[in-house]
């Protein structure tokens, strides 16, 4: 599989998968806003899924674990454009602007398809990724800022986000990990986004659950797995990704290790 990216600075990026589908588990340490031009996505969270396609405009707020799966359509690759709206930009945009204290926002992924303004915005990149040398950054920050400020007119609210700066505190972990255990996230991140070290996750985890975070997660979503097979009556090619494994054979491997059947052997396959 090629995947081809350009970028404009660190910030904007036109980003190609050519020839088949991509999955990874992300936590974004920054707002990414994604215009989509040509292919399909699946954004898979902890109580929802979304699908997103060619002329959608989409926000992934920083601190949220997704299971991001990119498919090409039609003959086209999975192109889009992504601007990151980092933190540190953020907090200089906010310095000079007016704005009204909002409440804790929820986690969500904001969709604001085909809107003239941000297309608009977004698609005027395009030709600056066939110029030669190196893009200002002096212009890439103008672009920048003007896709914020049409973000701050289609949903005043968005300040809620774009303006929280804060970073995670302390949570109940059983109910995190119980929401989110198919995210195949380095240890170190789930301890940040509880609101504890490395050491000290792994030292919460084994009292409350008296067995590794490994162990736990590969039990976890192998249950999951079954559920999906049995109940749901879906293929294994679309449980294993979903429920957190990286490969098809290693899955299979497992599944009839624990099971005693592979995923195809059980009795409620289509």
């Amino acid at each position: 599989m090629e995947h081809l990216s350009k970028y404009l600075t660190k910030d904007i990026k036109l980003s190609s998968y050519e020839d088949k589908l991509f999955k990874s588990d992300l936590m974004f340490d920054d707002h990414m806003l994604v215009w989509f031009i040509s292919g399909e996505t699946k954004i898979i969270q902890a109580d929802k899924a979304f699908y997103f396609k060619s002329g959608d405009i989409f926000l992934i707020p920083r601190n949220e674990l997704a299971t991001i799966i990119n498919y090409p359509k039609n003959g086209l690759p999975h192109k889009t454009v992504v601007m990151h709206l980092s933190t540190e930009r953020l907090k200089k945009f906010y310095e000079r602007t007016d704005t009204k204290k909002h409440t804790q926002p929820g986690q969500k992924i904001y969709r604001f398809s085909n809107h003239p303004l941000l297309e608009s915005c977004l698609a005027s990149l395009i030709p600056y990724f066939d110029i030669e040398g190196e893009f200002p950054e002096s212009l890439a920050s103008l672009k920048i800022e003007e896709a914020i400020n049409i973000l701050r007119i289609i949903d005043p609210g968005i300040d809620s986000v774009l303006a929280n700066f804060d970073v995670p505190g302390k949570i109940d972990l059983v109910n995190f990990m119980q929401r989110n255990f198919m995210f195949n996230m380095p240890l170190e991140k789930l301890g940040y986004l509880t609101g504890r070290s490395l050491s000290t996750f792994n030292r919460d985890f084994k009292k409350l659950f008296d067995t590794t975070p490994q162990k736990w997660l590969t039990a976890k979503r192998l249950e999951l797995a079954y559920y999906h097979l049995t109940e749901k009556k879906k293929k294994p090619t679309e449980v294993y990704l979903e429920v957190g494994f990286e490969d098809l054979s290693h899955f299979s491997y497992i599944f009839k290790k624990k099971y005693g059947a592979s995923p195809n052997q059980l009795p409620a396959q289509r």
